[in-house]
């Protein structure tokens, strides 16, 4: 065998995986480490290293609302514990309440026999800590880069880098995002609705601490929600139509402080200090499927829901629980982890699933949209029953917690 024909042999083994991951967030990242952890060669390749997370830096704006689905999941990684010793707080309590006609629910995690309803978390926290395992779980990572172009053949998927590097594998997983350029070029249409709504985002100290609860009501504009933070302060996230979003943002501190206490009713107080605040654009954008030839959606890429239950990282990381097995069951019985059967398992299952959560939290936001004085009244009427049953109240707040 000549030298140049061992170098090129050799090439081609460092080049081939059984997965390539395109997409390094919190899904891509714990897809990656999911699959490595299982035993599967894996190759991870994303545009920009995360910033890291340090604890004397600011809370990040950008939190998430894990559900116990979700923490179960990042156990099993063995990232959890690094993320509840670094900086979560874990929320008992939900406390919502309708603006309009004064209905309101109460969830407790007692009557689901918990602990925790679940943990508010810095995004990036979770992104550290993944990011932090992939070396030590023998990931390949490939950053930065990105996937340019990927041809499906009968025994594998050929992805081309922006470097022109290539990588061979049985199967792309495509976690690059709503925009998701994998998902264009496999011709995967998606559907959905624009919200013209923004969430504005802020951390704010109320003057009566938040006694781990997360708070949220409903107003006729949009919701607005007091998540707990382990410092203390809360998260607020504030949707409202585009001019007035803008409207809010561009208010000065002690403005936008007594525009949040009128919103929450004074629930906890007069806000007495805000951090910097943001806003990003909200819409609802559902993949029509979940898969094309050795190729998989996941995460935002498949899905984007509305923000006011705060579930779109669960399902992301629901996504990955089921691929993780998916692939897991695939390989006991020697199938080709790229095969449409295989995949098609994965995709009907989390699209069945995506979709009805998705149209669910959507529904929501229509009925609480609702501004006849006659549908106000139902609404209520529905709260209200809802407060009074007990099964109907803990089938509400186990959904509400993304059990």
């Amino acid at each position: 065998m000549s030298l140049p024909e061992s170098r090129a042999r050799r090439r081609r083994r460092e080049n081939a995986v059984d997965v390539v991951v395109a997409g390094g967030g919190m899904a891509g990242a714990a897809t990656a480490l999911a699959l490595a952890v299982e035993g599967f060669e894996v190759a991870l390749v994303e545009a920009r290293e995360p910033t890291p997370w340090r604890a004397e830096d600011e809370v990040d704006l950008r939190v998430v609302a894990l559900a116990p689905s979700s923490a179960q999941l990042l156990d099993e990684l063995g990232a959890w514990e690094d993320i509840l010793a670094a900086r979560a707080c874990g929320y008992r309590h939900m406390h919502v309440w309708d603006a309009e006609n004064g209905a309101s629910l109460d969830f407790d995690a007692a009557e689901l026999q918990r602990r925790d309803l679940g943990w508010i978390v810095e995004n990036r926290l979770v992104q550290h800590v993944l990011w932090r395992a992939l070396d030590a779980a023998g990931v390949r990572r490939h950053c930065p880069s990105r996937v340019v172009d990927h041809e499906a053949r009968a025994d594998g998927v050929r992805i081309r880098l922006d470097d022109d590097r290539t990588l061979d594998a049985s199967l792309l997983v495509a976690a690059d995002g709503a925009g998701s350029p994998l998902r264009q070029q496999a011709g995967i249409g998606t559907r959905g609705r624009d919200y013209a709504q923004r969430g504005v985002v802020a951390h704010v100290r109320t003057e009566r601490a938040h006694a781990s609860t997360a708070w949220q009501r409903f107003l006729q504009e949009g919701p607005i929600a007091l998540l707990p933070l382990a410092d203390g302060r809360c998260s607020m996230v504030w949707t409202l139509p585009e001019a007035r979003a803008r409207e809010v943002l561009a208010l000065d501190d002690a403005a936008f402080c007594h525009a949040v206490g009128v919103a929450t009713d004074f629930r906890l107080g007069p806000i007495v200090e805000t951090s910097a605040r943001a806003g990003f654009p909200l819409r609802l954008q559902l993949a029509e499927c979940y898969q094309a030839e050795r190729l998989v959606l996941l995460g935002d890429a498949a899905h984007a829901v509305h923000p006011l239950a705060g579930q779109g990282v669960n399902l992301g990381l629901r996504d990955v629980a089921e691929l993780r097995d998916t692939l897991r069951d695939a390989r006991r019985a020697d199938r080709d982890l790229g095969a449409d059967a295989v995949l098609r398992r994965y995709a009907r299952r989390r699209r069945s699933a995506d979709g009805m959560d998705a149209h669910a939290f959507d529904m929501i936001e229509r009925v609480f949209g609702w501004r006849h004085p006659v549908l106000v009244t139902l609404r209520g009427l529905g709260m209200r029953g809802v407060a009074r049953g007990g099964w109907s109240r803990r089938l509400f707040a186990g959904h509400a917690a993304g059990i």
